[in-house]
């Protein structure tokens, strides 16, 4: 396992695999935590399972697989239902989480959390990717066709940009110039290292 984590967290359209794909690059290894969330709710995983039975079999497509979109609508409307999804996934994400890190090789690793505050006892430094609000809801817009309501909506239930950067002990803006974000990711990339062999 990497001696060295660094924590990488980001609103909703931040462009934290931007980010961490610039990173991965120069070969870090990146443990994603929306990537461990989608790998758990696969079908045959007892998550899925636990989810379809508690949301309902319509939260599947026609394949079997989780409407991921469908879930959000769900669970953004609805707090309770948002914490049942979460005890549901918690404890199978961070397991998968640890898993990927205590594979890394390699003088650091990076932990990509959700868009929460993201403190983890795993985590060595915190990295907060931010953007301009226009630039994340036009993002997410184009990704995957949300309506501007409910990527508003999605923001509001997250923390602000002002509380992720009380956190944060290094800020990327990430606002579409992908030259800017090598160069960062070149300065803190040599840093990090630098803080690995401390």
């Amino acid at each position: 396992m990497a001696d060295y984590v660094v924590g990488v967290t980001g609103g909703i359209g931040s462009g934290k695999t931007t980010v961490t794909d610039c990173f991965a690059d120069l070969g870090v290894v990146i443990a994603d935590a929306d990537e461990a969330s989608r790998k758990i709710v696969e079908p045959g995983q007892p998550v899925l399972e636990a989810i379809a039975d508690y949301f309902g079999k319509e939260i599947l497509d026609e394949t079997g697989r989780l409407n991921r979109k469908k879930l959000r609508e769900i669970v953004f409307n609805d707090v309770s239902k948002r914490k049942a999804l979460e005890g549901f996934t918690h404890r199978p994400i961070m397991d998968e989480l640890q898993r990927q890190l205590r594979g890394a090789e390699g003088e650091y690793a990076m932990l990509v959390l959700s868009a929460g505050l993201g403190t983890s006892p795993l985590i060595d430094r915190m990295l907060v990717v931010d953007a301009e609000e226009p630039i994340r809801i036009q993002r997410v817009m184009t990704r995957d066709g949300s309506s501007e309501a409910l990527i508003r909506q999605i923001m509001q239930s997250q923390p602000s940009s002002e509380q992720r950067r009380a956190i944060a002990d290094d800020v990327i803006e990430n606002n579409a110039d992908i030259d800017q974000v090598r160069v960062d990711v070149s300065r803190l990339h040599a840093r990090y290292l630098a803080f690995s062999r401390a």
